[in-house]
């Protein structure tokens, strides 16, 4: 798999894949905030940091993540992807070349929990509150030290 960069241009294609990741895998997200981060995600989240991406042999998106000073702040993959290795070779990636150490992960989603253990990430902290001050529970990863 082929990490590249993300342009301007594809925002909405990666706002719809978040979308459906998001919808398979956060059932504790409600219509509402989905609506709410979506809106959020398309027009302030992805210009805030720096995305790189996954594409199958067609070019279509297969998972994407955005990283900011040394944090993980996205990590989304196709849903019929899930599993597939995107998921990690993109972390792996954001460790290897971009210097992450840290994620926030929400506590209710318990497949993303158990992924960023495997990789390494223990638990340093819980905040009752995500980034927006909505009441969605995170837990705060850091890369274990070898």
């Amino acid at each position: 798999m082929k990490i590249s960069s993300v342009s301007s241009s594809e925002y909405l294609e990666l706002t719809e894949l978040w979308e459906r990741s998001v919808r398979a895998t956060h059932h504790f997200l409600k219509e509402e905030p989905i609506k709410y981060f979506r809106a959020q995600i398309l027009n302030i989240y992805l210009d805030a940091v720096q995305l790189s991406c996954i594409r199958d042999e067609s070019g279509k998106i297969q998972g994407f993540m955005g990283v900011l000073n040394n944090k993980l702040e996205m990590l989304f993959v196709e849903p019929n992807a899930i599993g597939s290795g995107v998921g990690k070779e993109l972390l792996q990636h954001a460790i290897d070349q971009l210097g992450v150490t840290k994620v926030d992960v929400n506590e209710a989603n318990l497949q993303a929990l158990s992924f960023y253990r495997h990789m390494g990430f223990v638990e340093t902290g819980r905040s009752e509150l995500d980034g927006s001050g909505k009441p969605f529970p995170l837990i705060h990863m850091e890369l274990q030290k070898q």
